[in-house]
């Protein structure tokens, strides 16, 4: 098992997701875990990002599914760190 950075940031129609319906925000965690990644954390950020989560994976494999699902619908852009 690894531990994962992952930073993300919500594209201006993510935005509008999070604000008309913020449980979202704990939806996407459940599908990213139902793809064997476990969050650790989440915290809010001020700044260039929306969003810190510190992941465990079985591999970088792994993280690289969850980053390409979850910003494949153009409402988030991450950036990943082992």
């Amino acid at each position: 098992m690894g531990i994962y950075l992952m930073l993300s940031k919500l594209t201006a129609e993510g935005r509008k997701v999070v604000k008309y319906r913020p449980e979202r925000i704990k939806e996407v965690n459940e599908e990213i875990e139902r793809m064997g990644v476990k969050i650790l954390s989440q915290y809010a950020l001020f700044g260039p990002y929306d969003f810190v989560n510190i992941l465990e994976a079985e591999s970088e494999e792994a993280i690289l599914k969850v980053a390409i699902k979850k910003t494949a619908g153009g409402k988030l852009e991450v950036m990943t760190s082992c």
